[in-house]
């Protein structure tokens, strides 16, 4: 690791474990023979670590546990989470987005990854259908869902809205959906729509009045204001549907969301306001 960047720790920036090695991610290699490279078999979870500590690790764990039992896939959780707890360690107070990854091979991959800009999303429809087998599994297997990034993309706007061929809304293609009606009311995709129990989503739900009903392309283009809510993104003001531009996004259901999960990533980690908001 001669010669790589570092952080204040020693441990390199882009920090690793795999199956408990701790080395950096940009040297880090798999057999090829992997089913987690070849065919997209294999589990993963995302999240957030805010001064070297993961927010809401329980429930990606427990999550995690869920994805690996629809895959038959196995789950080594308390080894699993010895590794974390090594990683973070070696890396020390450091604010970075977490990525944990089981492959069909047995491999262990636990490593870090700068946080990313969210500017106001733009969003455009895409159509696509569920897959029922996967529903609620957080696999490897994203391809359909960067190949409905890019299609928005080629269009000239950020990110995949999914919607169904009959036209119900979904979720963005890493995040939770959440629209405001004319009235005023905060809604959601229910997950019988066919989206991730998103943990982001989770959190919103328990600070804000939010009704889950099915959401029609209509009623997203109708709405007052909408953002998405996702572990890398936090909660994200959404500027665009399509043609439908929302007025100086973050509307103030969009801000409310922001505060709540805030509060909660505070109250979790025992961590205060400025120590958390206020860097630079």
């Amino acid at each position: 690791m001669t010669g790589l960047a570092r952080g204040s720790s020693g441990a390199p920036e882009m920090a690793a474990s795999v199956d408990g090695v701790l080395c950096d991610a940009r040297e880090a290699t798999v057999p090829l023979y992997d089913d987690g490279m070849l065919r997209g078999d294999g589990a993963f979870e995302y999240l957030r670590c805010y001064a070297g500590r993961p927010f809401t690790l329980v429930e990606h764990l427990d999550r995690l546990a869920r994805t690996c039992a629809t895959l038959r896939l196995p789950y080594p959780r308390e080894l699993l989470e010895s590794e974390i707890v090594a990683l973070l360690d070696w890396a020390g107070p450091v604010f970075s987005d977490l990525r944990i990854v089981l492959t069909r091979g047995g491999r262990r991959i636990v490593f870090l990854e700068p946080y990313l800009d969210w500017p106001p999303a733009r969003l455009a429809f895409v159509i696509d259908t569920p897959r029922l087998v996967l529903a609620g599994a957080k696999s490897l297997s994203y391809a359909g869902n960067m190949v409905a990034k890019r299609a928005a993309q080629e269009r000239g706007f950020d990110e995949a809205l999914l919607a169904t061929p009959d036209g119900r809304v979904m979720e963005v293609q890493q995040a939770a959906f959440f629209w405001v009606t004319p009235q005023g009311e905060v809604c959601t995709p229910p997950l019988d729509a066919g989206i991730l129990d998103s943990i982001t989503r989770r959190i919103v739900m328990r600070h804000l009045d939010v009704s889950e009903r099915t959401c029609r392309t209509e009623d997203a283009l109708a709405a007052a204001e909408a953002f998405l809510a996702g572990a890398a993104r936090e909660v994200q003001a959404v500027a665009v549907v399509e043609d439908r531009e929302f007025d100086d996004p973050p509307g103030p259901f969009t801000r409310g969301a922001v505060a709540a999960y805030r509060l909660e990533v505070e109250q979790e980690l025992g961590l205060s306001a400025t120590d958390l908001w206020s860097r630079p």
